[in-house]
């Protein structure tokens, strides 16, 4: 058991509080460091800083990277580079409402010379990863994996 934090500021730079005028712009700061935040800019926020959307699809990919490294570890299989251009979809879901349906990471190994992984391997070491994944398993946001 553990418990993860993180305080969310946001300060009214408007005169006037209206949907038109209030600023979307806030911060999520955690042990550290912080981090700029907005709506998305389909929702009047600031497309210079990172989004709930976003960060959400970050998430997904962050814990399935971490959790891939780790069984890549334990099979003595050593990489040098892993990046994955993940995506997520904001649709309708079953109950009509707007949500990030579904993901999609499209992660990119570069193992280290000598090493080999079967596309069998790869498929299951990534199945594994999504199984063991904490923030997987607190969605119902449908994630698939294109390996490349």
């Amino acid at each position: 058991m553990s418990e993860h934090h993180a305080k969310i500021t946001w300060q009214r730079t408007s005169q006037d509080y209206t949907y038109q005028t209030y600023n979307r712009a806030h911060e999520w700061a955690f042990t550290g460091t912080t981090v700029p935040a907005s709506a998305t800019k389909e929702y009047r926020g600031d497309p210079a800083r990172v989004n709930p959307e976003e960060a959400l699809v970050a998430a997904l990919s962050s814990c399935h990277m971490l959790t891939f490294l780790a069984i890549a570890s334990k099979r003595k299989l050593s990489l040098d580079s892993y990046v994955d251009d993940a995506v997520g979809f904001m649709e309708k879901n079953e109950a009509g409402r707007l949500a990030i349906t579904r993901v999609t990471l499209r992660p990119k190994i570069a193992w280290t010379a000598g090493v080999t992984v079967s596309s069998d391997d790869l498929a299951a070491m990534h199945h594994e990863a999504h199984e063991g994944c904490f923030i997987a398993n607190s969605v119902t946001t449908k994630i698939s994996v294109e390996s490349q």
